[in-house]
């Protein structure tokens, strides 16, 4: 007598059920896959995390011309911890090596005493070098305290380190998105051009399978493999660096879905008709350059000129790094973000409605 058919048998005999194993299995044996998705990220956060972790104090290269002057005005400098050890050497020079000097980027900024008429100093830097202007004004207020200037306000300092407003707080977000971002383009887009080649589509077809339980297996087994990779970039980044998110965490996994989606569409579309792996390789990379560069990975979109913020907002990515990061740093609600989720949203029906027209499965 067979065992009795239960619930649980059937949903793991469903076509769609052994389809996302099948393709969770394939995942796993690709050692390459199995570290660009959750490794790069990973190693990435902790780079940059480390890098722009607990930075000392800058140091301020600069020069002064060799007068009589020169050693008082070194004394003076040298009470400022930027002067003072590596990186921050302050160097008593002819004027032709101090302009050697300014030329080739060693120096910010060369002093002179009494070198033009009515001025007691001299600052030569180059205002378009970063550093320097911010160089110059404090030598100048080193010098003017020395030389007897009093301040006529009192201030005092209080430093405080609140997590939310660090480099890693800022970058998390994005390298959530950058993942989301390249886990669905190479994911699905990759594996279905993989398959094409190797002609397993065509092998597909020949079986009872339903195309929309393939497609459908696709999205999930993302879907799926989202999960654990965004657990593991939060979990590393609350051990490692100790980031919070300050809003709702079903907020954020919502978010976390709707961009699966939207480059799962993405990768499915670039997909639909390419025949070989340097074709979708070369059109992936077109793709997502842009995004890399101008969606707030690293740095702001507001960096950028505000024509180009207008073409830089429209793209996919940027929607989501901003609302990801507006959730985890501002705790904003997802209502606030309506006009980004609508955006998102559209890009996932305009993609899969175009790959589900011209998806090709020989």
């Amino acid at each position: 007598m067979s065992p009795p058919v239960t619930s649980g048998n059937r949903l793991a005999s469903h076509p769609m059920m052994q389809l996302v194993l099948s393709r969770m299995r394939e995942f796993w044996r690709q050692p390459a896959a199995v570290f660009w998705v959750y490794g790069f990220p990973l190693l990435m956060m902790v780079a940059l995390g480390t890098a722009f972790r607990n930075r000392p104090v800058d140091k301020i290269p600069v020069t002064i011309v060799n007068t009589s002057e020169a050693p008082a005005i070194l004394k003076i400098l040298q009470q400022d911890e930027r002067f003072v050890g590596p990186g921050g050497e302050v160097e008593i020079l002819s004027p032709e090596e101090c302009k050697q000097q300014l030329r080739t980027g060693k120096t910010l900024l060369i002093i002179s005493a009494n070198t033009s008429p009515g001025a007691d100093y001299t600052f030569t830097y180059d205002p378009e070098r970063p550093g320097s202007l911010s160089a110059r004004n404090t030598i100048n207020d080193l010098l003017q305290k020395a030389g007897g200037r009093r301040d006529p306000l009192s201030v005092s300092n209080n430093e405080v380190r609140e997590p939310g407003g660090r480099y890693i707080d800022f970058l998390v977000p994005g390298l959530l998105g950058m993942g989301l971002m390249g886990g669905g383009m190479w994911g699905v887009g990759f594996a279905i051009v993989n398959l094409r080649i190797r002609k397993l589509l065509k092998r597909y077809l020949a079986t009872p399978m339903r195309r929309s339980h393939f497609l459908g297996s696709m999205m999930i087994s993302r879907l799926l493999f989202t999960v654990t990779e965004v657990l593991i970039l939060v979990l590393g980044a609350r051990w490692l660096f100790g980031v919070v998110n300050h809003g709702s965490f079903l907020a954020v996994a919502l978010l976390v879905i709707l961009g699966a989606c939207q480059f799962g569409g993405m990768g499915l579309l670039i997909a639909s008709r390419a025949e070989t792996t340097e074709t979708v390789s070369g059109l992936m990379n077109l793709v997502m350059l842009p995004m890399w560069i101008g969606s707030g990975v690293f740095y702001s979109v507001e960096r950028f000129p505000a024509v180009l913020q207008m073409v830089l907002n429209a793209l996919p990515l940027t929607p989501l790094i901003y609302s990801l990061r507006s959730v985890m740093q501002d705790g904003a609600s997802l209502l606030s973000l309506l006009p980004q989720i609508g955006l998102i949203s559209l890009w996932t029906i305009v993609t899969f409605a175009l790959a589900m027209r011209w998806f090709r499965w020989q």
